[in-house]
């Protein structure tokens, strides 16, 4: 991950490869920002001809690279285009993070954060926006490749003001946004690592490695506690697996906190379906199935960075779903924390078994607020695709604020029902439930319905992440192949608003 600072140097003077400025279009012509005109005019180059002459336009997307001809430190002048409606802090983010793929092979980046763009914003929202898409445009996973120099790396971003950007303000967000940065990136580093390096015990330890020296409280429950604590669920599925089930809790508590959230991650480390196997295909994006359990960390480990002064607990449940003569089978019975029953009808729909349980060990502390992160359901991908998480939940408050921290991160999600009458899709015949729904119908709300039924009446809300959580393509932004870290800028988003 590149340094991401922000620097009181000028366009002109500072000690870097390239500097990125932004541009908007009107009536199929660009429009620089102010920054943008003012440093061409410093730099004694026509703008408009120069982008004229490679028919840059401003849509978004589109980039051009003037040579700065020796009259500044940076080689290159980098234009970014924003399109031509009015844009966001989204767009902004999108922006930076093609200005920064587009410098990989320079070495280092400054961006100008623009005085006359996105009006509505301020000055810090523009400078995290910029931060957080630069830095995340930046993001490569090297550690398995052996010729990992051979690859075009960043070594530094800066975030220089613009014409009327205030710098205490704007000093603020690129902070911030560092920390998201980071915090996201860890994310994708977790879900990147290969099965079998984050095997449940191994990634239990890493785990507490990366809270080693910060605020954050480790506890770790092997299989003999979970046994004595009546974790049936996390057992059940971790039990075909060589590698035993643990659970993970975390502990962010400041003195004073105002409030207390629990967050609960799915950590399924591979996930090859158990008994009821997965066709090859499916499984090769399977270590993507902790992201939830990811995202949780990270967050945790932000909002310690950040100095948030809500106490938060993050609840980890980590198993390896594999078959073997030990696996559970289909029609087994599973008795959850609390003492629920539930038969399993599919050895695939594990997700919710080990959600269950560390759901019903979170109630019982009554949090403010209990919310889940999961990739739980192909349902759900089917439904919204994959770029946009499913959200449902208890508490409309609750709800409505993780909706609006997800727009102001820039990350999609999308409130779908909890109707009562699909309850009925879970109903057994000898136990209190049964972990799968009816064929083809509604299979992300069903799976949220078991969910609730182990929350207790405490205010939750659960994200279904399947689609979001990892892309086999990527974008031209900030997004490359592989994890994205998905939901962390939004928790942060979420965390954070409960500090006002």
């Amino acid at each position: 991950m590149p340094k991401l600072e922000f620097a009181k140097s000028s366009p002109t003077a500072a000690k870097v490869d390239v500097v990125a400025v932004f541009a908007t279009k009107r009536d199929r012509t660009a429009v620089p920002a102010a920054d943008a005109v003012a440093l061409g005019d410093a730099l004694d180059i026509d703008l408009g001809a120069e982008l004229d002459a490679v028919r840059f336009e401003g849509d978004l997307g589109q980039v051009a690279r003037i040579p700065t001809r020796r009259r500044a430190k940076a080689h290159v002048l980098l234009v970014v285009g924003l399109g031509e409606e009015s844009p966001d802090t989204e767009t902004l983010r999108k922006a930076a993070g093609l200005a920064a793929r587009n410098a990989l092979k320079n070495g280092t980046l400054a961006l100008v954060i623009p005085g006359d763009l996105v009006a509505d914003a301020t000055d810090n929202e523009r400078a995290r926006a910029i931060t957080e898409g630069a830095g995340l445009g930046a993001y490569a996973y090297t550690t398995y490749r052996t010729k990992s120099n051979d690859l075009p790396s960043l070594e530094g971003i800066e975030l220089l003001a613009g014409e009327g950007v205030g710098a205490k303000e704007a000093t603020a967000g690129v902070q911030a946004g560092a920390v998201v940065v980071e915090a996201t990136s860890l994310a994708r580093d977790l879900v990147n690592t290969p099965p079998q390096d984050k095997r449940p015990p191994a990634l239990a330890d890493r785990i507490r490695d990366l809270a080693d020296g910060t605020g954050i409280k480790v506890t770790v429950l092997d299989e003999g506690d979970l046994a004595k604590g009546g974790f049936g669920g996390i057992l059940g599925v971790g039990q075909g697996s060589s590698a035993p089930p643990r659970l993970v809790e975390l502990t962010h508590s400041p003195a004073r906190a105002s409030g207390h959230v629990t967050l609960v991650g799915k950590g399924i480390t591979f996930d090859s379906g158990g008994l009821s196997l997965k066709p090859p295909t499916a499984m090769t994006t399977m270590k993507s199935d902790m992201g939830g359990a990811a995202a949780v960390v990270a967050t945790l480990l932000a909002a310690d960075r950040l100095g948030l002064r809500t106490k938060i607990t993050g609840l980890v449940a980590l198993a390896e779903n594999m078959p073997s003569g030990t696996a559970i089978r289909v029609s087994d019975v599973l008795t959850h924390r609390g003492g629920s029953t539930v038969e399993v009808l599919n050895t695939d729909a594990e997700g919710r078994l080990v959600l269950a349980d560390a759901l019903a060990y979170g109630a019982e502390s009554k949090p403010d607020a209990l919310i889940d992160i999961a990739t739980l359901t192909g349902a759900q991908v089917v439904a919204l695709g994959p770029k946009i998480s499913g959200l449902m939940g208890t508490d409309d408050g609750l709800v409505a604020a993780l909706l609006s921290a997800a727009k102001q991160a820039g990350e999609g999600l999308w409130q779908l029902p909890l109707p009562v009458e699909y309850r009925e899709h879970l109903r057994s015949e000898i136990a209190d439930l049964k972990n799968i729904g009816k064929p083809r119908q509604a299979g992300t709300i069903v799976a949220a319905l078991f969910l609730k039924e182990f929350t207790d009446g405490v205010p939750w809300a659960h994200l279904d992440i399947a689609g979001p959580a990892f892309t086999e393509e990527g974008d031209d932004f900030y997004t490359g192949k592989g994890a994205t870290g998905a939901p962390v800028r939004t928790l942060v988003r979420y965390l954070e608003a409960r500090q006002a």
